[in-house]
């Protein structure tokens, strides 16, 4: 069935909370589910910070492959809610100064978890993934499907946060959270918000227009 243009992209990031699926070592085999914050990064793909001593931590170092599930249903009513299963590899990856900028605007409070030096990040390599929308709106898609256009590099993401985050703050106390080229992540009252774009943001000028768009909209 069609699935609404870039909707499983929007809704990865709008949630916060995602459920992790990985294989059991103990007893082998079996699915073994938790539930942790991440952030979208660039490319999209949900980004978690784990402790080494966790057990899906564990899991993973013994078999990448997992399931992560992510659902928007702020009324309560799952089954008619967005949600989105992918499928893929995880994989550590360092901790870039771009990358930790980026997830501790999503979840400040984690900084006190990378003080203790136990944590690291690890990303999804997708590979499928199943998007439901409701009636008639649902679907697999390729991994690569996801989003073919090249993502914003972390500089220019950081300058147009730096540029527009405190005309952000000043509409409404709005916070600026991250920036891509269909929309932008914003938290409002400790409440994650996706604001998409009329269009793409091909470039730096087209950017700047979707967001002053956005601040009017949310100027109280």
């Amino acid at each position: 069935m069609k699935i609404p243009a870039h909707a499983p992209l929007h809704l990865l990031h709008t949630a916060a909370v995602g459920t992790l699926a990985t294989h059991a070592r103990q007893p082998e085999g079996f699915p073994y589910p938790s539930v942790l914050p991440f952030a979208p990064d660039a490319l999209h793909r949900p980004t978690i910070l784990v402790s080494r001593l966790a057990e899906h931590t564990h899991n993973l170092h013994a078999d990448p492959r997992a399931g992560f599930l992510a659902v928007d249903a702020p009324d309560g009513d799952v089954l008619g809610g967005q949600r989105v299963t992918l499928l893929g590899r995880f994989e550590p990856v360092d901790s870039s100064p771009e990358r930790v900028r980026r997830y501790l605007r999503y979840h400040p409070d984690a900084e006190r978890y990378l003080v203790l030096g136990d944590f690291t990040f690890w990303v999804m390599k997708l590979e499928r993934l199943r998007y439901i929308g409701g009636f008639g709106a649902m679907g697999w898609l390729d991994g690569a499907e996801l989003d073919r256009l090249p993502p914003l590099a972390a500089s220019e993401e950081d300058a147009l946060i730096a540029e527009f985050g405190r005309r952000f703050d000043g509409a409404g106390g709005v916070e600026l959270l991250g920036i891509d080229r269909y929309g932008a992540d914003l938290k409002r009252d400790g409440v994650r918000r996706r604001f998409v774009f009329d269009g793409v943001g091909s470039d730096i000028e087209t950017l700047h227009a979707a967001l002053d768009i956005c601040i009017d909209r949310h100027a109280d």
